[in-house]
């Protein structure tokens, strides 16, 4: 059993940045590919981005290459998204997600998801 907390979240000024973090427990952490979601309102869960185990392969959503940077801890069980050149259209609540299997861009592929944390852009 895994249990994420998401932290980090927060109102920031198109152009500005946040990074966001997502805690977890379990001692099975280090072996769980890691990914982002967000849910903005009137639209779907979509992918932002993913990271396999070791940290050694990401990937972003087009919208968000560039800017958005994935990393983990595994010695701290934690990843973080650091979030910049943040738009408007980036404004959505953010979740952390892990999966048993294998890395995915898709949210079947994840088992554990933590409660969301808001990010805000404003223009």
């Amino acid at each position: 059993q895994v249990q994420l907390v998401e932290s980090g979240g927060g109102l920031v000024q198109a152009g500005g940045s946040l990074r966001l973090s997502c805690a977890a427990s379990g001692r099975s952490f280090i072996s769980y590919p890691m990914g982002w979601f967000r849910l903005a309102p009137g639209k779907e869960r979509d992918f932002v981005a993913a990271i396999n185990w070791s940290g050694g392969r990401t990937a972003y959503a087009d919208s968000v290459k560039g800017r958005f940077t994935l990393s983990r801890d595994n010695a701290k069980n934690t990843v973080y998204l650091q979030m910049n050149s943040l738009k408007p259209e980036d404004t959505a609540v953010y979740y952390c997600a892990a999966s048993s299997r294998t890395w995915s861009v898709s949210t079947d592929g994840y088992d554990y998801w933590g409660q969301g944390t808001q990010v805000t852009v404003s223009s």
